[in-house]
């Protein structure tokens, strides 16, 4: 049973994701809150799989909940998932950092919704590595150039994986293209987030982007 905390102050959003979310039989939805304030106590309440956590709202917002989530030793295994009526803008990617493993618009459909908790239980970064990548590479080409500390505490094969991720590949898919087996290749890259004190995946392709070991690919 994938359990689901859902952090929204707008009623009709929260009452709509309820009563999607448990029609399915493997989805419960354990607690609601209106401010990220809440969304974190109830967070350290109910330890959900999921919390799918809205952006703007009042007396905390969204992505300073998933930093103190993020960074809570006792949530660790709180997948947020931030909810967002406008896709990859500036506070998407700031949530990203901070410790979201994903994000969805708040129009999804129905399936796509459903989907991307079930992925984000699993702690699998974003809904797609190939969205994940897409999306920070068009991010940050927007952005001015910056070179965060970090790349040479990596030995090669770590940047060599960290850049593969970035470009959107499966452990399995790193695996075939370095010639390596699929626990070396899980291997590497969980050194590499343990270096770089990366949550999960998604800020694995966050850093890779914004320190410049992979750039985003342009036409």
């Amino acid at each position: 049973m994938i359990r689901v905390l859902l952090v929204d102050d707008q009623a009709l959003i929260r009452g709509g994701f309820r009563a999607l979310l448990e029609i399915e039989d493997d989805i419960e939805v354990v607690a609601e809150a209106v401010n990220g304030e809440q969304g974190v106590a109830l967070a350290l309440e109910h330890r959900p799989d999921v919390a799918l956590v809205d952006i703007q709202m009042p007396v905390m917002d969204g992505i300073e909940a998933t930093r103190l989530i993020a960074a809570d030793e006792r949530l660790s295994g709180v997948h947020v998932v931030i909810l967002t009526n406008y896709g990859l803008d500036e506070y998407v990617f700031n949530a990203l950092r901070a410790g979201a493993c994903g994000f969805m618009v708040k129009d999804t459909e129905p399936a796509d919704l459903l989907q991307g908790v079930r992925v984000a239980a699993r702690g699998d970064a974003l809904l797609s590595p190939a969205i994940t990548r897409r999306l920070i590479a068009e991010y940050v080409a927007r952005r001015p150039a910056s070179a965060p500390e970090g790349l040479d505490v990596l030995t090669n094969r770590e940047r060599e994986v960290t850049a593969l991720v970035a470009r959107g590949l499966s452990n399995d898919e790193i695996a075939v293209h370095m010639v390596i087996s699929p626990t070396t290749a899980k291997t590497h890259v969980s050194r590499a987030m343990t270096k770089l004190r990366a949550r999960d995946r998604a800020q694995l392709v966050v850093f890779a982007y914004e320190s410049g070991l992979v750039t985003p690919r342009r036409g």
